[in-house]
């Protein structure tokens, strides 16, 4: 079910398809009701995420929304590659019913099985979030 999906994920496109296999047998499913958080700015982070469907909202103490992310998005990553704290709080976003479904990698499976993307990451968290 995952491979499919983890091939139109811009960041992981360059992986050979049996690394995409060993990322998908590593990623568990889960659901954010509207305006759930999925991760909090400050707490510690111990997993990386990829959307399946819906809308997240990036949030900022004393900057509000700084960005909204949907299918093929991942967030989580800065804490993983840093071993630094949550940089912002993510957030389900939508109407009323509206969920977020996300598949998520533990920081183990994180740094074993994204090693050939992780220097990607890094040098695209300093472009996106405009960190070192």
């Amino acid at each position: 079910m995952y491979e499919t999906f983890l091939a139109t994920v811009p960041i992981l496109s360059s992986l050979e398809t049996y690394e995409r296999s060993k990322i998908a047998d590593a990623l568990e499913s889960r659901t954010y009701q509207a305006g759930e958080e999925v991760i909090k700015e400050g707490e510690p982070g111990d997993d990386f995420y990829l959307i399946e469907s819906g809308v997240a909202q990036v949030e900022k103490q004393g900057s509000g929304v700084v960005a909204e992310l949907s299918k093929g998005d991942y967030f989580g990553e800065l804490a993983l590659i840093n071993r630094a704290s949550r940089a912002a709080t993510v957030r389900a976003a939508g109407g009323e019913g509206a969920k977020l479904r996300v598949a998520a990698l533990g920081e183990k499976a994180f740094t074993r099985l994204l090693g050939p993307v992780r220097e990607i990451m890094a040098r695209k968290a300093g472009e996106r979030y405009g960190t070192a």
